[in-house]
């Protein structure tokens, strides 16, 4: 990122319904033009917390600013002392549905928010012709949104966002209506356009791993509370809390006792007493007592001993394999490469490439930490 200008600054922000509470101390910033996202499962307070951005919810408690400009400011249970309009936060929004207008031209459309603030046609004009070369849509001007794909529609509701020239981007869930395919090529779309604008884009998704293709750095949040943020590669890698790692990715879990450390390595009797051998961690948590958490892909095929597993069902993916294994009467998830092929009824000895540890009772705890 070329700036450490800060674009978007959240500070311990509130949102309650009732006796619901939405958002429960948020706090976050986006410096730069950095692509932010906000990503948990549905519920957890992202699109809340994205919408007090927008002053489409009025939070009710906490401190937002735009471009170090205060455009809202709390403490609970009072009135705000600011409270700024939404059509002056100078933001772009594009939502799920796109919510462009059925009766209106491509041009139409993107200039929309220009004639809202008086422009002349010849200023709308001008002003259009940029998103739309951006876009890619020259040649679709003139159409109404029943004349274009999704794909295309998304793009006109972007343009519309990019047309005034807004300090940030706030995106919600832009892509969740498109096809597999369509979807994998807009997040390159996105990234392309956000690097030619040089906008800041705060991006709220469910979707792992469009948050993990696409941003610079992710907040993952579960009920109402944001759990970690950093990079993409940190939240995978590193994660900071069970909720983080069950969320993030795919993992097996085994309940073990370590019985023997030999160099960096771990023997965890996992599954009736079988041992499954592991990296060890720079920190165990206390006690011999562990749960050990291994994602599929870092499962391997051991060359000698290991944690005798048989081949359940295989599922070719194309670039990749999964494979569903039985230790004993417990279930585990394999990942290999499409060039390591295991045929099902197979036997098998099992070591991981690296493991995650937590407290022997963090099982259902989501706010356990995690060491690695």
């Amino acid at each position: 990122m070329e700036s450490t200008t800060t674009a978007v600054a959240v500070d311990r922000l509130e949102k309650v319904f009732g006796e619901f509470t939405a958002v429960a101390g948020v706090s976050f910033e986006l410096t730069g033009n950095e692509f932010f996202s906000l990503v948990g499962p549905s519920g957890c307070g992202k699109t809340t917390t994205l919408r007090c951005i927008a002053g489409l919810e009025t939070a009710s408690a906490g401190k937002i600013s735009i471009k170090e400009r205060v455009v809202f400011e709390a403490t609970g249970g009072g009135a705000p002392t600011t409270l700024v309009p939404t059509h002056e936060r100078s933001i772009g929004m594009v939502f799920q549905n796109y919510a462009v207008w059925p009766h209106m031209s491509v041009m139409q459309n993107i200039a929309y928010p220009l004639r809202l603030r008086g422009a002349t046609r010849g200023e709308q004009e001008r002003e259009v012709a940029r998103p739309l070369t951006l876009l890619g849509m020259e040649g679709l001007m003139r159409r109404k949104p029943s004349q274009l794909s999704g794909g295309q529609q998304q793009r006109v509701a972007l343009g519309r966002a990019l047309v005034a020239r807004p300090d940030v981007l706030l995106l919600d869930e832009p892509l969740s209506n498109l096809d597999a395919k369509l979807r994998d090529q807009m997040r390159a779309e996105l990234k392309r356009i956000q690097r030619e604008v040089g906008i800041p884009i705060l991006y709220v998704t469910h979707d792992q791993d469009e948050a993990l293709s696409m941003s610079d750095r992710i907040a993952v949040m579960n009920a109402g509370r944001v759990h970690q943020i950093a990079p993409p590669t940190v939240i995978y890698e590193r994660p900071a809390t069970k909720f983080v790692l069950d969320f993030i990715g795919a993992v097996n879990y085994l309940s073990g006792e370590v019985v023997a450390r030999e160099g960096g390595r771990l023997a965890v009797a996992v599954a009736g007493g079988q041992r499954l051998n592991v990296p060890a961690p720079a920190e165990l948590p206390g006690g011999r007592d562990l749960l050990v958490a291994v994602r599929p892909e870092d499962l391997r095929v051991a060359a000698g001993d290991g944690l005798a597993a048989r081949v359940e069902l295989r599922s070719f993916r194309g670039s990749i394999c999964d494979y569903r294994l039985k230790a004993g009467d417990q279930e585990l998830w394999l990942q290999t490469e499409k060039s390591t092929l295991i045929p099902e009824g197979s036997a098998v000895a099992l070591e991981a490439a690296r493991a995650y540890f937590l407290e022997a009772g963090a099982r259902n705890d989501l706010d356990a930490r995690v060491y690695f």
